[in-house]
């Protein structure tokens, strides 16, 4: 897919539902370069997704505790959807929670928190952004897409987000923006 017809998508994007959306997906990673989608998920404030492979991964912070302002990754499933097309192709973006909701910052800005399933997150200010990986499963027009200017301001990529409450989370499950 071409820049044009990726542009042409942004209206459907927009559309997002602002406080209640749904969760379309939920992919653990439990090794670089492996994805695993499930029926059901539990986060946790320790783990992130449980069994994912955040811990193993994730940034650490100067006290060299994994950073939980990376817990987990949202993406929306009308960008994914509009860049991979193929939904057996969603989990090569490597998020963990593909959601139907407006994830730009007018609409969840960081602080947030979201009922998500039974859990609740909150979103973090740490940038979600497109990497090399990212542009060899989807493409440099993809790539370019999300990590341009106005993507990276509706946060095309996605967001990072914190358990703050645990609970399960199930495709078809409520994502509600929460005060």
């Amino acid at each position: 897919m071409d820049t044009s017809e990726l542009e042409a998508g942004l209206e459907g994007i927009l559309a997002a539902p602002k406080n209640e959306g749904v969760v379309d997906l939920i992919v653990r990673r439990p090794r670089t370069d492996e994805r695993e989608v499930l029926g059901e998920g539990l986060l946790t404030p320790e783990d992130g997704l449980r069994g994912d492979g955040w811990l193993s991964r994730a940034s650490r912070a100067s006290d060299g505790v994994r950073d939980p302002e990376t817990q987990v990754t949202l993406m929306s499933s009308r960008v994914i959807d509009l860049i991979a097309g193929d939904r057996g192709r969603w989990p090569l973006a490597g998020d963990q929670l593909f959601v139907d909701l407006d994830l730009t910052p007018e609409n969840l800005p960081p602080g947030t928190r979201l009922r998500v399933g039974e859990a609740t997150l909150e979103v973090t200010s740490v940038p979600h952004t497109g990497c090399s990986k990212f542009s060899a499963r989807f493409g440099s027009a993809a790539i370019r897409f999300v990590n341009s200017p106005s993507g990276r301001a509706m946060r095309l990529r996605g967001i990072y987000a914190r358990v703050v409450e645990p609970g399960t989370v199930r495709p078809g499950d409520s994502i509600t923006k929460l005060g």
